[in-house]
């Protein structure tokens, strides 16, 4: 093969790479998933020198500051596992983003972020009518200021969590499995490791989380859910 045929098949794979159909994840269902549980060991290790600098030694509570630090720390290793995996095989972090869902959408996304509230709001609903009202600890007033509290809560959160859990787990669950099945282990997933703040709010994460996965897959962009999920938590933060 002599080199313009050579070059012109590089443009050819690029050119297929950038329009490449959903899903735009490469690295599978098990890398997905181990790399849920990397994230999370990343912002435990992002987070042990706030531990160690700020742990009062009588073993009380942490400061605004330290929990607002720990809090960060947690955001951060959900974003660097996930672009760590997706710029695998030397993508650029522009390539590795739009693998993550980090795209453009188009107005007619607006229809499907509508539906996705509309099914929100109606699984919450009936979960408290049937179950009971779902309750959550209140994390905001740990983290201080109630700009620290929107800029981790309304911000920080829902884009870090949006990255690792749909661009990253759902993304990868979707390379070899059914979409309702990857959307609901993604949303299980998701819902899974809230429980810390409250168990009878699990159920209405899962269905958020898995609601969320579906809007990815129709929108093709994380950017709808990371929207709703700012909207959410801002719901959720004035309602403390």
């Amino acid at each position: 093969m002599d080199r313009e045929t050579c070059e012109t098949a590089g443009v050819m794979d690029a050119t297929v790479s950038a329009k490449r159909a959903f899903p735009y994840a490469n690295w599978g269902p098990v890398v997905a998933v181990l790399g849920v549980l990397l994230a999370l060991g990343a912002g435990i290790v992002l987070a042990v020198p706030v531990f160690i600098a700020a742990k009062p030694p009588s073993g009380g509570d942490l400061s605004d500051a330290a929990s607002a630090l720990v809090q960060f720390a947690t955001a951060l290793g959900f974003l660097l596992v996930p672009f760590a995996i997706a710029a695998g095989r030397g993508a650029t972090v522009r390539e590795a983003a739009s693998r993550l869902g980090l795209r453009r959408f188009r107005p007619s996304a607006l229809k499907w972020m509508g539906a996705a509230i509309g099914a929100y709001l109606l699984f919450a609903i009936v979960y408290s009518t049937v179950i009971g009202q779902p309750k959550q600890k209140d994390v905001a007033e740990a983290f201080g200021a109630i700009p620290v509290q929107i800029l981790l809560i309304v911000f920080a959160a829902p884009i870090s969590e949006e990255v690792c859990f749909r661009g990253m787990l759902f993304g990868g669950l979707r390379e070899r499995l059914p979409r309702l099945v990857a959307a609901l282990i993604s949303g299980l997933i998701f819902g899974g490791l809230h429980a810390t703040t409250g168990l009878s709010a699990v159920p209405v994460l899962v269905a958020f989380g898995f609601i969320l996965a579906l809007l990815y897959e129709k929108t093709g962009s994380i950017v709808p859910g990371i929207l709703l999920h700012m909207l959410n938590n801002s719901v959720a933060l004035l309602g403390q």
